[in-house]
């Protein structure tokens, strides 16, 4: 984490401090949860006395932006959980309008971020962006279903990243977090479906690859087919849980009545 930090040209308040960490978590360079060096090291990389980088990080502190914790040092704050408060996420986590409505808003969003990720990706972007997709083909390999989908919303996190917009980065991760919480239990149905891994790595490697080459339309042509198949699937795997769930209270029924006509 050193290297993201910058000497701070001399200056006798913590204003500058405080700018430049705000700017790293509003860029989404420091994510939630993400520690910061200790106070020596950094007074270090910022070159300001350490009174100066006490009264900055009690600033961020005072403002939600950063959280200390007893003998664990100070971590960036969990300032995405505020987005959608916990009382909304139970609201939209059993409300099956709210899930469709959830999909919908992602096809757009979506789209809009890998057209201009595919405009805007720097070479240490498509760095990330590789690393992520070598890891997603060998959890495919491996047929763990459980990396797949963690690496599935790391994917989506990164090509966000990848547009440089920040209210569009902070919108996608207040919306990938409602996964990585689980509100949508039915996710994973949709990677044991047949058939489904294959073609979500395929819809996943086309994004990547209309961003490697640059190109805008293609990339959201084919982050808005994803969502399309995400949506139709997820829909199917409802279906199909509710036809098994009446199929075993048929089945659960008849058997009690035909034990009661033997008896």
């Amino acid at each position: 984490m050193g290297a993201i930090f910058s000497r701070i040209e001399h200056s006798r308040t913590a204003d500058e401090v405080v700018q430049q960490i705000e700017s790293l978590i509003l860029e989404g360079v420091l994510r939630v949860g993400d520690r910061l060096p200790g106070e020596r090291e950094l007074a270090k990389q910022f070159e300001v006395s350490r009174p100066i980088l006490r009264d900055a990080l009690k600033l961020l502190e005072a403002r939600g932006l950063l959280v200390t914790r007893h003998g664990g040092g100070t971590h960036v704050a969990d300032v995405i959980g505020q987005v959608f408060t916990q009382p909304v996420m139970e609201l939209i986590s059993t409300h099956p309008k709210a899930a469709r409505d959830y999909l919908e808003y992602r096809r757009e969003i979506e789209g809009v971020a890998a057209d201009y990720a595919a405009r805007r990706a720097t070479a240490d972007d498509l760095a990330l962006l590789d690393a992520i997709v070598a890891r997603m083909k060998a959890a495919h390999g491996a047929n763990d279903l459980a990396e797949e989908a963690a690496i599935d919303v790391e994917f989506h996190n990164a090509i966000g990243e990848c547009a440089h917009n920040i209210i569009l980065l902070h919108t996608l991760r207040s919306c990938y977090r409602l996964l990585s919480d689980g509100v949508f239990q039915n996710r994973l149905l949709l990677f044991a479906q047949p058939g489904a891994r294959d073609a979500l790595l395929d819809q996943h490697l086309a994004i990547h690859d209309a961003v490697r080459r640059g190109d805008a339309k293609a990339a959201r042509e084919a982050a808005m087919d994803h969502i399309t198949y995400v949506e139709k699937g997820m829909a199917e795997a409802e279906r199909t849980g509710d036809w098994e769930r009446v199929s075993r209270l048929r089945l659960r029924q008849r058997t009690e009545k035909t034990g009661e006509k033997s008896a």
